[in-house]
Formats: C-alpha cells, structure tokens, sequence
C-alpha cells in the first residue's frame, strides 16, 4: 500500500489528485491524507447551486469542488483530515463502508473516543456525526473517502451549506451544528491535525506490514495532479455546469438516499433529464439519464425506462416504486 500525505492545501489540487491517483495506479492500493483550505465539496451527482449558500461562499472566497463519488456536499477546512482508500473491488465492496472506516475506528477507540459506524455512511460519536464517507467505483477499483472533523469552523460550516429539509424528512430541521461534531474535545488537549494525522499513518502501516511504505509525490505526478485540476476541477463547467438550469422538478427521500429529477418537458416529451442527489453510483448516471431523452413523461412509459436496468447500480438499495414517484 502506498501511503500518500498531500503536500497541498487547495481542494482543486486535491480532488484531483484522487482521479489522477487513480489512473496513474490502477493495481496499487492507496492510503492518501490531505487537508483543504475552506472549500466545499459536493457530490458528483449534485445540484452545486441547491446545496450552498453561493453570497456566503464567494463573500468568503470558499471553493467549490465537485468530486467523482456520490452522496452529499460536505464543507472542508484547515481543521478537517481527509482520507482516501485506493483498492481493488471485491464483490461486495460497494455497500460496505466499514472495512475503510475500521482503521479510523481502531485509533479513536486506543485514544479512548467512543466512535463508531451508523447508519449507511457516517461515523459518529455521542451521537453526533465527525466523519461522512462516500466511494465510487472506476475500472475495477474502489475509492472511499471520508473526513474527520477535529477543529473546524462549525459556524463557517453551517452558513456556507444549505439544510434541505428532504434530508430530514422524519426528523426536525437543525442546524449542521446540531448534528456534527468535532472531536478535539474527545482528544488529549496537545492534539493538532497534522499530530493526529501523523498517529492514523502509523496506524496503517501497522496495519498493512510489510506491503505499505510512504511514497512522496513525484515532480511529475505534482505536474500531472496539477494539470487535471486546472483543466477541469477548478473550472465551473465541472462544479456547476453540470447542474441543471431549469427549475426543480421533484425529490424524494428513500433510504438509500435523496434523489432530485430535473426534466426539460417539451409537448409531454422529455428533452433532457438531470438526477441529482446523495446517492451511490457503480455506474455513471448519465448512462441512465440518456434513456430518457426523446421519451414521453407519462408513467407508464417512465416505469418501462426503468425496469429495462439494474437500479442498484445506479441508485444503489432502491426499489422501482421508489425511483419512480420522483418522475411522477
């Protein structure tokens, strides 16, 4: 394993560095660690606009990233750890988000932290959220990532996200302070990032003996990370210009997450579809959004669009009744 600290603080060098890791290492398992100046990054199947608050954002020069995993937008800081697992795909490697949040896991339990993995993606403790994680799957390879909140900003961090109260249907809508939580609080008072950071590398390398060592990035691979996030992850094409101009359509909230479909309906035929949300994909969701072009909105017809796939790959743990009441 190659274990990878990232010399930078900018989130374009960062998210990208995760693609081109990817690409550059395609049977090599990696651990990669980086912190972010403030940013936000929003899930690849997001509405960019609907999960920020853009006046706040730009007031206070917060970049905006979209990355290639799913599930929801989450804020970043100097205060924030962020880990990357590099693997090969096993069979059920997908839905299983434990085995990359164990190590984590392990080190907050041996500093006497409670922590623990609930619900799909999120390590929490006393009950409140420090980690989400999200993953995505590109030629025969997993990545999961996740943060680890241990000093930030948590007013910055509620100002600069929207609450979508559909995240929270069967609960009140609160704040994201409410809901997450730093752990210095749960950590010895001479704990900094780059200390814990320093502790979570050990950990793997203990863990992963004697397959794992330090790799230093390369002038190369800097230049080549470098290249990929001026030519696509700092460009607004890639963080808004996916996201749809037209208005909202419909959302739902299912357990295996919230789906949005965004449809430009011309004379009761689909011209173009858009699904957003903080779902897991194991296929790209363009291939599903392609087949309703050219289509009639109608239920039936929609309903037969659907059953034609697998929507576990598209949406993960989901039934057809569910998809479908978002294009009703």
């Amino acid at each position: 394993m190659l274990i990878i600290d990232s010399p930078s603080n900018n989130a374009y060098f960062n998210i990208a560095s995760e693609e081109f890791l990817l690409q550059k290492y395609p049977d090599e398992e990696i651990f990669l660690l980086y912190v972010n100046a403030p940013s936000i990054i929003v899930g690849r199947f997001q509405n960019t606009l609907a999960e920020i608050n853009l006046d706040y954002v730009q007031e206070n020069k917060i970049k905006v990233v979209r990355r290639l995993s799913g599930g929801g937008a989450v804020y970043h800081d100097l205060g924030n750890l962020n880990f990357s697992f590099h693997a090969p795909m096993g069979d059920d490697d997908f839905s299983d988000f434990s085995k990359f949040t164990q190590p984590v896991i392990d080190l907050l339990n041996k500093l006497d932290v409670p922590a623990n993995l609930e619900g799909r993606n999120d390590l929490l403790v006393d009950g409140k959220k420090f980690s989400g994680n999200a993953k995505l799957a590109r030629n025969g390879k997993i990545v999961q990532h996740g943060t680890i909140l241990l000093n930030s900003e948590m007013k910055v961090l509620s100002e600069a996200l929207k609450i979508n109260p559909l995240k929270f249907k069967d609960k009140a809508v609160k704040s994201a302070r409410a809901r997450v939580t730093n752990l210095i609080d749960y950590l010895p008072d001479e704990t900094t990032v780059e200390s814990f950071k320093t502790l979570l590398i050990t950990q793997i390398l203990e863990e992963n003996q004697p397959n794992s060592g330090i790799h230093q990035l390369t002038q190369e691979e800097l230049e080549g990370i470098k290249k990929l996030a001026d030519e696509k992850y700092s460009t607004w094409g890639w963080n808004f210009g996916v996201s749809p101009a037209y208005n909202f359509n419909k959302a739902i909230k299912v357990p295996a997450g919230f789906i949005e479909a965004h449809l430009d309906v011309k004379k009761g035929t689909i011209q173009k579809a858009k699904i957003f949300g903080d779902f897991f994909a194991s296929k790209p969701i363009e291939e599903l959004e392609e087949k309703f072009g050219g289509e009639k909105h109608e239920t039936e017809n929609i309903q037969k669009i659907l059953s034609s796939v697998n929507l576990s790959e598209y949406f993960g743990n989901v039934t057809l009744d569910e998809i479908l009441e978002v294009f009703k």
